[in-house]
């Protein structure tokens, strides 16, 4: 499923139910309407919110376990709010095998944070990948969807002092 990552600085609109109905329609008439409505909410929000199953089932005739599975399926739709970059760090076996099981593992240490997790200041949220594509560079990473090769703790925190700037 391709990610829908914003670019850094764009901005997400609080949660709110109203607006959140207004997307769920635009969208509901189309075939097979819940994953573009899934998107179309965490483009908007930066996550699907919890309000948004029944609406969601209501509007698709659906039952709320179908969308609740829907959205815990696929891996890129958030239940709460990322914080402001996403670290996403490949765990394919190219990169593993150069490393990057280790350095994932100095990574979560480093921000205090699990897998999905979102480091207490709200800056980072570190999440698995399967394969980048860059298996010529591994260990890899997109930070704020961008791509990092022969990443390390320092060109991580490198990436994410100059997306801070």
């Amino acid at each position: 499923m391709p990610s829908h990552e914003h670019a850094r600085g764009a901005s997400r609109e609080p949660w709110d139910a109203g607006r959140a109905a207004g997307i769920i329609a635009e969208h509901a008439h189309r075939e097979g309407a819940t994953l573009p409505i899934l998107h179309a909410l965490q483009e908007t929000f930066g996550y699907v919110d919890g309000e948004a199953v029944p609406l969601i089932a209501d509007a698709l005739n659906l039952s709320r376990a179908e969308i609740h599975g829907c959205l815990t399926f696929y891996h890129d739709f958030r239940a709460e709010p990322a914080g402001r970059h996403t670290v996403k760090l490949c765990r394919a076996e190219a990169c593993q095998a150069v490393g990057a099981d280790a350095l994932h593992e100095d990574v979560l240490r480093r921000y205090d944070v699990a897998w999905h997790g979102t480091t207490r200041d709200g800056r980072v949220t570190v999440e698995p990948v399967f394969c980048l594509g860059l298996c010529a560079c591994g260990p890899a990473a997109l930070v704020d969807g961008e791509p990092v090769g022969r990443l390390d703790l320092d060109t991580l925190a490198d990436a994410l002092t100059e997306r801070a700037a």
